[in-house]
């Protein structure tokens, strides 16, 4: 059995609270010779002004080590990996980093986060622990 993040039913049900359906949990990435990666989840809500669906994966990071660069290093390495891989096997899900807000505050707000945003390299998200919500997208 795969290890959840500590926060994965948190992400889950704030996306059910955002409007997303979950549609897999975990996605999988089939490779060649019988290997698999998985990414946290995979959700999909109805755009109905252009009558169709956008579709998300989400990959759910805690940052619980006494080093929170050493969590920023993995889970930038993971989204790279990971979103590359999309890319090739599943191009219409866009990838996120779940994160809860504190860690969005103390991490992607200081210059190594930032940087990450600004250069594209990751997308994320943060979410209320507490409340169970996402409190922003950041593209």
């Amino acid at each position: 059995m795969l290890a959840k993040d500590i926060y994965h039913n948190t992400v889950k049900k704030a996306l059910i609270k955002d409007g997303w359906e979950i549609t897999h949990d975990p996605l999988r990435i089939r490779l060649a010779r019988g290997k698999n990666l998985f990414v946290d989840l995979g959700a999909e809500r109805l755009l109905a002004a252009e009558r169709g669906t956008e579709k998300i994966a989400i990959e759910v990071k805690s940052f619980t080590r006494p080093s929170e660069m050493k969590d920023l290093e993995e889970a930038v390495g993971q989204f790279v990996l990971y979103a590359h891989l999309m890319l090739r096997y599943y191009p219409e899900y866009t990838l996120f980093l779940a994160v809860n807000e504190n860690t969005c505050k103390t991490v992607f707000e200081e210059e190594a986060g930032q940087t990450l945003i600004e250069d594209g390299i990751i997308r994320l998200f943060s979410f209320d622990p507490i409340q169970e919500v996402i409190v922003r997208w950041i593209p």
